[in-house]
């Protein structure tokens, strides 16, 4: 079995133009970082090993750097931000779908993005459906557990959102 798919909405962001470039709004760094604290929690998740990939967004930057501040906290070392070009909002679910393809799934992997793309991508990973995927609350995790990290062949674990966690 592949280690766990973790699929991350990035934190609330200001209003704003041109889009890449929009910030996270003070809310959305408490999201962002009470999201990290509850990941460097879990027992079950091999924090050490865990591969964080963003879009390159500013946004998703920040809020990945926010939770790989908090996992820090934990294992004792920053895992490194890794920029992805395609999974920025609408961007093709199947697109990154053939990328986690070509990646190796030996390591726990979370996906800082944005709606539409992290719906869609669930949705397809899930049910072979774009159309299918989950709604997300700014800075929720959808975590999905599969043999391969194919369409149709991931089964969602859960998902977690900020207010969930006060």
């Amino acid at each position: 079995m592949a280690e766990p798919l973790l699929i991350m909405r990035h934190g609330q962001a200001e209003p704003g133009f041109p889009d890449p470039d929009r910030r996270l709004s003070r809310k959305g760094e408490k999201e962002a970082r009470r999201m990290g604290r509850w990941l460097a929690k879990r027992k079950d998740l091999d924090i050490a090993r865990l591969r964080l990939v963003a879009s390159p967004y500013v946004r998703a930057q920040q809020t990945a750097a926010l939770v790989a501040d908090a996992l820090a906290d934990r294992s004792g070392s920053e895992p490194d931000i890794d920029t992805l070009e395609l999974i920025t909002p609408d961007d093709s679910p199947q697109l990154v779908i053939d990328w986690l393809l070509g990646e190796d799934d030996d390591c726990p992997l979370l996906l800082v993005s944005h709606m539409p793309l992290v719906a869609a991508l669930t949705g397809m990973l899930i049910e072979g459906r774009s159309d299918a995927g989950i709604g997300f609350s700014t800075a929720a995790i959808a975590e999905l557990h599969a043999d391969v990290r194919a369409a149709g062949c991931s089964r969602l674990v859960g998902l977690m959102s900020p207010s969930q966690l006060k």
